[in-house]
């Protein structure tokens, strides 16, 4: 029996998929008020799924500060886990910086959610929102891979990222301990890191890049910039990056085709007709 025949459509759309368009509105928005009720803070806990490790402490205080003034805006998601217990799937950055508001309740929406379920809102929520970095993303994907039994595909599909995405995010894990801290501290990027996979030694090579030693262009010419087959150059490794780049935070395949002084054209590819809805959505989303 496929694992996912029962499964419901619709998660990489986000957290609307599951808790209504309304109710996952930008803030600012009306909500749903049937769908939302009021829970004290102490009746929740972090979700075992959660995919961020580390919550920065500034960021966390200004959050706390905003919602001192205006509350917590958008719903925090849970699921029931016994008598007045609620585990959160997404939200734990609102409820950590509710605590620091001295709020004595916040708003939620409790669903019925399977653990695979749990992690997968709990990845769409952070990725959409940046929350990540490539090391937590990479290991969230590879969960759901490994414990879960989804293909790369699946991942890619029910999280909203491009295949490629998710597999060159996953790869990331390979790379040695040091390298995989320095990422997860902010000193390198993940398309930095992509340029170590195939490098002798990626420490040395990292190192490098984090001195300044070596700048991001040369390490991407080292292990990018190669013949093809045939004699044809490798795309630009500055227009790879950039495809990349416009790609993971679309969540579709981009593709840039540079022609010089001349300009040249973006490409942007979906597979269904509610990818195209939600890319027009945000492109024609108000500032």
């Amino acid at each position: 029996m496929n694992p996912n025949q029962d499964r419901p459509r619709g998660l990489g759309r986000g957290l609307s998929a599951l808790i209504g368009d309304e109710v996952a509105a930008v803030k600012g928005e009306p909500v749903a008020k049937k769908d939302l009720r009021s829970l004290p803070v102490a009746f929740l806990q972090p979700g075992r799924f959660q995919p961020r490790m580390t919550f920065d402490e500034q960021p966390l205080q200004e959050l706390a500060a905003s919602i001192r003034e205006k509350g917590v805006l958008s719903p925090i998601l849970v699921r029931p886990i016994g008598p007045d217990r609620y585990e959160i799937v997404a939200g734990e950055r609102r409820w950590r910086a509710a605590q620091l508001a001295k709020l004595h309740d916040v708003p939620v929406v409790i669903r019925e959610l399977p653990d695979d379920q749990a992690l997968e809102l709990a990845i769409i929520e952070n990725v959409q929102r940046a929350d990540l970095n490539a090391i937590e993303e990479g290991a969230a994907y590879e969960e759901l891979i490994t414990k879960f039994n989804r293909t790369q595909d699946d991942v890619a599909r029910e999280v909203g990222k491009s295949r490629s995405h998710v597999a060159n995010t996953v790869r990331l894990l390979r790379l040695p301990d040091q390298v995989k801290g320095w990422i997860r501290e902010g000193k390198l990027t993940a398309g930095h890191a992509r340029t170590l996979l195939a490098e002798a030694d990626p420490v040395a090579r990292a190192r490098e890049l984090i001195e300044g030693a070596l700048t991001v262009r040369q390490a991407e010419q080292r292990s990018v910039l190669k013949k093809r087959p045939g004699g044809k150059p490798a795309k630009d490794p500055n227009i790879a990056d950039l495809e990349a780049s416009i790609s993971n935070r679309l969540g579709l395949k981009v593709q840039i085709i540079h022609k010089g002084d001349k300009g040249g054209d973006m490409r942007i590819s979906y597979k269904s007709l509610e990818q195209l809805d939600d890319l027009t959505k945000r492109l024609t989303r108000p500032s």
